[in-house]
């Protein structure tokens, strides 16, 4: 039996498109999400990161890996339904913890966020991979978006720095250029979202979003988990989030010590 928040057409549907609306995954934990991205904020990890070029407006934050030190972040990767629902829909009979990821736009921000894929940034590699990106507050423009079934595309799109935008791995033709979906015409997800509502995606799956040019901020929390098949994967160059030390090798299923199992059937 699946979880009670999804339907067999929630997972048929994450299988065909690699991406599906989940209303109110995190409704339960809103302000506990609240909470830690305060807490976030106001002590940044060494990965945080402003966004923002010269003459851009508002202010666009991002940091990622702080799970194990803010509290509030790890009780509800352990607590809500998360783990549960993406068992069901990546069809894995485990799930362990990849990372957290935190995106606030305040209003007024002018900067989208580039259309990309997560899968070349990471240092993962399987079928069974699930990212759920769960606003904090109500969203309507600035929502995610999504070119469902990308996760099957033969080719990875380059992946780049936000700020610069220059290349991570320069030298590799095994990535294709960034794709303009919108000019394209591909089948794009967008969804108006409550808070705690969350779009899960496969690591594969093309997504950016737009400028927040509302009076209201955007606060977001992703959660990033893998499944049974996931595997350590050696990149052209360094990954992001980079976890110095792993000590992994290529084939490895990720350690369980700085990657604990959450979830098992």
């Amino acid at each position: 039996m699946h979880h009670p928040l999804i339907t067999q057409d929630h997972i048929d549907t994450y299988q065909r498109d690699g991406v599906v609306l989940i209303k109110g995954l995190f409704a339960d934990h809103v302000e506990t999400l609240r909470d830690g991205v305060e807490v976030n904020m106001k002590e940044p990890g060494p990965y945080a990161a402003e966004n923002l070029k010269e003459g851009d407006t508002g202010r666009f934050f991002d940091d990622y890996c702080n799970w194990t030190r803010i509290s509030q972040f790890e009780e509800v990767i352990r607590n809500s339904p998360a783990a549960a629902v993406a068992a069901d829909l990546m069809r894995s009979e485990s799930v362990q913890v990849f990372h957290d990821h935190v995106l606030v736009k305040e209003p007024g921000t002018s900067k989208p966020t580039p259309w990309h894929q997560d899968a070349p940034y990471y240092f993962v590699e399987g079928q069974q991979t699930i990212s759920f990106w769960s606003p904090l507050d109500p969203v309507t423009d600035a929502s995610l978006r999504c070119v469902a079934g990308s996760h099957k595309w033969e080719k990875q799109v380059v992946p780049t720095r936000w700020l610069n935008e220059d290349n991570f791995y320069p030298d590799s033709d095994a990535y294709m250029p960034v794709p303009d979906p919108d000019a394209e015409g591909m089948q794009i997800t967008e969804w108006a979202m409550a808070p705690g509502d969350a779009v899960a995606f496969n690591y594969g799956v093309l997504h950016g979003a737009r400028a927040n040019v509302s009076d209201q901020r955007r606060r977001a929390f992703s959660l990033r988990l893998v499944g049974d098949d996931a595997r350590y994967v050696e990149r052209p160059g360094p990954t992001s989030p980079p976890f110095p030390g792993h000590d992994m090798t290529a084939g490895q299923k990720l350690r369980e010590d700085w990657f604990p199992v959450i979830y098992q059937r």
